[in-house]
């Protein structure tokens, strides 16, 4: 026998996460930007979709489903492949705007949902519970994102490039398969509108370049003792590139690289943190070991070479296949 107050609480609680689904819904549209099954996008604002760069997987001929069921063209307004994030534009006037959750309020245990939409025959959803929650992080892919939000949904075919949703109907963040292989995980808000600003603003996401090959290597207690440092490892130069940023600005093969504009560095990481877009064109002091000797070596940041050449034989340009 069930128990009528417990009943009604599950009933009320059903209806609640199904008004957030609709509520949501109304800025979610499904993206035919590949061959069979269509994927999800989310209109950030003013006309611009933001969906998953591994489900975008032609340049032309572009349309969106509208939650109206109505098909508009898009075209790329940007890309990049290292954040998972594409950016398209279209022409839909009276198309709601995300409304967008506060990522404070996002906690473990919380229920979430990913929706989706693949055709005009309305929302599709997954249902869980935020499993993890951290600060900053960097993909496999090199991207950096200011929060790590994971959960246990299961993102379908189709649920790239869709929303993460709380249980009031506000969004966190795009979903996106191709981040990790054992959990969902959702590129967070304030990621979102940073990659976003950029491709609307530039075309691309600008990335701190150095032009250096390095490996992390222990600190013999011999220099640490002659040069007082409590550090215990760093980062040997193997290689420069010629014309890059680190041999233009006087670094040299064999110096170790300990410290990067004050902050200690032991893996290869830790520069890449300390190198983001926003320190493109800025000067920053490296803190290096050179000759058994301590040196400062005032080094103006780069910009990656665009291209994708550089970034694929790296490794970050990923097979298009995410969800």
């Amino acid at each position: 026998m069930t128990d009528s107050s417990g009943s009604s609480a599950l009933v009320d609680f059903s209806n609640q996460l199904a008004a957030s689904v609709a509520h949501a819904a109304r800025s979610v549209v499904a993206v035919h930007a590949r061959s069979r099954l269509a994927s999800t996008g989310v209109h950030w604002r003013d006309g611009l979709i933001v969906t998953t760069d591994a489900t975008v997987r032609r340049d032309e001929g572009i349309t969106v489903t509208l939650p109206d069921g109505r098909n508009v063209p898009a075209t790329i307004q940007g890309r990049d492949a290292s954040s998972d994030l594409a950016v398209l534009r279209v022409e839909a006037a009276g198309l709601p705007a995300a409304e967008l959750g506060e990522p404070a309020d996002l906690k473990p245990g919380h229920i979430v949902l990913a929706l989706a939409r693949l055709d005009a025959s309305g929302p599709r959803v997954s249902f869980g519970a935020v499993s993890a929650v951290g600060g900053p992080w960097r993909t496999w892919k090199g991207a950096e994102y200011e929060r790590l939000i994971q959960s246990g949904l299961a993102l379908y075919p189709g649920f790239g490039g869709g929303p993460l949703v709380d249980a009031a109907g506000h969004i966190h963040g795009i979903n996106s398969g191709g981040l990790s292989r054992q959990f969902a995980t959702t590129i967070p808000r304030l990621s979102v509108e940073r990659v976003l600003a950029h491709l609307v603003n530039q075309g691309y996401v600008p990335r701190g370049w150095l032009g250096i090959a390095m490996q992390p290597v222990h600190l013999s207690s011999q220099v640490r003792d002659t040069l007082a440092l409590e550090k215990t490892a760093g980062l040997l130069i193997l290689g420069l590139e010629h014309d890059g940023p680190a041999a233009k600005s006087g670094l040299f093969v064999g110096d170790i690289i300990i410290g990067v504009d004050g902050h200690d560095v032991a893996e290869p990481d830790d520069v890449a943190r300390a190198i983001s877009g926003e320190t493109v064109g800025r000067t920053l002091a490296f803190d290096v070991v050179r000759g058994g000797t301590r040196a400062r070596v005032d080094v103006t940041i780069g910009e990656r070479p665009r291209g994708g050449e550089r970034g694929r034989q790296r490794g970050e340009r990923h097979s298009r296949g995410h969800r």
